[in-house]
């Protein structure tokens, strides 16, 4: 029997993959469990018109994704830090302070996961950290650190 899997199944395939399985299997395991449907024609066309729609939203976010990317390598983000004699500082620009200047300076949300640090920025100056938007975009934000008075 062809049924439509509704949820990731093991052995069998993930969500969204038609799979041949025994009828047992089918009534009495995955459809009972609400894992699968039947594959008739009109679930076979639900299935085709969500995955369009998935498609057109990925789409819609890589989109997104790579405006926002074009804004933020224009962007400076100013921060400070408290210094010591010599240009020392105590402690580190965190990607949570990066985060919440980006939304002070220039209004918009990023997630300080997706701010990416490679190394902890302990200096003054101007430092590049990267910035994961989307599985195939990264923009590079430059950060401007200060020092504190």
């Amino acid at each position: 029997m062809k049924v439509i899997l509704l949820t990731d199944v093991k052995p069998h395939g993930k969500k969204g993959d038609v799979v041949d399985v025994s009828d047992s299997l089918a009534r009495n395991v995955l459809i009972k469990k609400n894992q699968a449907v039947e594959a008739t024609p009109q679930n076979m066309n639900n299935l085709k018109l969500q995955n369009q729609h998935a498609d057109k939203v990925a789409a819609e976010n890589l989109a997104s994704a790579k405006e926002l990317k074009k804004q933020i390598e224009e962007w400076t983000v100013e921060t400070s830090i408290k210094s010591g004699e010599g240009g020392r500082t105590f402690g580190s620009v965190s990607s949570k302070e990066i985060a919440q200047a980006v939304k002070d300076q220039y209004d918009t949300d990023i997630d300080k996961k997706k701010i990416i640090v490679s190394e902890p920025i302990k200096s003054l100056g101007t430092h590049e950290v990267k910035v994961k938007l989307h599985q195939e975009v990264t923009a590079t934000l430059r950060v401007h650190v200060a020092e504190q008075s």
